[in-house]
């Protein structure tokens, strides 16, 4: 025997995603650690349990310019004028997590889920207008030992984010206040305020 089917209109409510611009302006230094190449392939190189090469000699400058994110094509030797002329970026992900993390822990949000969803940063990578210098810092890696670490630091330093929404879940307002209290609470990069420092701390312009 024949079932019959039964035809149902369903109405599905349209998103509604608009785009907006935000610049935010760094309140302390930023300080910058990317992976670099080098870092990356010995981590590689332990985990398939190659034999160690041994530690090479620490060349300051050459950890200075490999702790920045390149935006611009990276010369194979880059000398201080490279660096000035060059494009820098961050990831963009860092100012969604200080701003969702800010909400939460403000009470702003009750939940991190829902800003999660709310919004979105354009792109992986958003640059910094600014000339990096070179930071020197003294450090703990575990079991006592110290290090020395050479780091790219950003003095004054601002961005300016492409936000995707739905207007459904979260206004514009709303989020806008998330990044202020974010830059605030958490902040972005090495030292930030979400892990005991005052780094990296930013406002909306």
């Amino acid at each position: 025997m024949a079932t019959k089917k039964n035809e149902v209109n369903v109405s599905i409510p349209a998103i509604d995603i608009r785009i907006f611009e935000l610049k935010l302006v760094g309140d302390s230094p930023l300080i910058v650690h990317a992976w670099s190449e080098k870092a990356k392939r010995e981590m590689l190189e332990k985990q398939m349990k190659k034999a160690s090469k041994g530690k090479e000699a620490k060349d300051p400058f050459k950890d200075f310019v490999n702790s920045l994110y390149w935006l611009s094509e990276k010369p194979e030797n880059p000398t201080m004028d490279d660096v000035k002329k060059a494009k820098f970026g961050f990831p963009s992900v860092a100012f969604k997590a200080a701003a969702v993390d800010g909400g939460y822990q403000s009470g702003v949000t009750s939940t991190k889920t829902t800003s999660r969803g709310a919004f979105h940063i354009i792109g992986d990578m958003v640059e910094i207008e600014g000339t990096p210098d070179i930071r020197e810092d003294m450090v703990r890696i575990g079991m006592g030992t110290a290090d020395i670490r050479y780091r790219g630091e950003f003095k004054k330093w601002s961005v300016t984010l492409h936000i995707r929404y739905n207007t459904r879940a979260m206004s514009m307002e709303q989020i806008i206040n998330l990044f202020n209290i974010g830059g605030f609470a958490c902040g972005v990069g090495e030292w930030r305020p979400s892990k005991d420092g005052n780094f990296g701390m930013f406002h909306v312009e």
